[in-house]
């Protein structure tokens, strides 16, 4: 372990850390939960860290059955997202055919603090295999030999820079509580009011975008 080495955790950490799942999830609880908030929203942050430091410590505690094989995690993920990104781009392409309401951007009636820990948890699950540093930092660490206990303290450092954004947005909506709601309102009831108009400009430009990516990794990392 050095300090190059830890410097470029902690970037990949970074990079990591500005997620749109968690980071909208946490402002849409900042804005639509019923009660409790602030807790609510603390506690699905607490159970997105869950899954970043356990999924970690597992994969590297599995070090003698993974060490061969996280480089090729890392590679089969990349196919996976980039081709799942460019079938959701298409899809958004095919539904700019014709004209949509869009959906209200609300919560559902069972989320409250008791559940919010296994939804940010579940949160984050799903959207592990998007996160390319992460995986990179665990092939980092396991390629520099580390010691188990060295490395949970970089995973909990990793876990901990990860979060950052999220518990910023916390803190900025309860210390001026009505200004981000009113900013956070603004913002949902743009995307969840009116429709989505047809263009066919749009739908093809989706589209094609949509095969690029998908097929990004063939042409670009090889």
């Amino acid at each position: 372990m050095n300090g190059a080495l830890l410097g470029a955790i902690a970037g990949l950490a970074a990079l990591d850390a500005f997620n749109p799942a968690t980071i909208v999830a946490v402002a849409l609880i900042l804005l639509a939960a019923p009660n409790r908030s602030g807790l609510t929203a603390l506690v699905t942050i607490l159970g997105a860290a869950t899954t970043v430091f356990t999924a970690g410590a597992a994969l590297f505690l599995g070090a003698s059955a993974a060490a061969g094989a996280v480089g090729g995690i890392v590679l089969a993920l990349r196919y996976v997202a980039f081709g799942a990104a460019g079938v959701a781009v298409v899809i958004a392409g095919v539904r700019r055919f014709r004209t949509r309401p869009r959906k209200p951007i609300e919560l559902p009636a069972w989320f409250t603090p008791w559940t919010a820990f296994p939804f940010g948890a579940l949160l984050t699950a799903a959207d592990l295999p998007n996160a390319f540093p992460y995986f990179i930092a665990i092939e980092r660490l396991l390629d520099a030999q580390a010691r188990t206990g060295e490395a949970l303290l970089v995973l909990v450092g990793y876990t901990v820079i990860y979060c950052i954004p999220c518990l910023l947005l916390l803190v900025i909506g309860l210390l001026s509580r009505q200004p981000t709601r009113t900013l956070l309102a603004r913002i949902t009831n743009r995307l969840g009011t009116g429709a989505v108009p047809a263009s066919l400009l749009w739908a093809f430009t989706l589209m094609m975008l949509g095969l690029v990516i998908g097929t990004l990794p063939l042409w670009a990392f090889n």
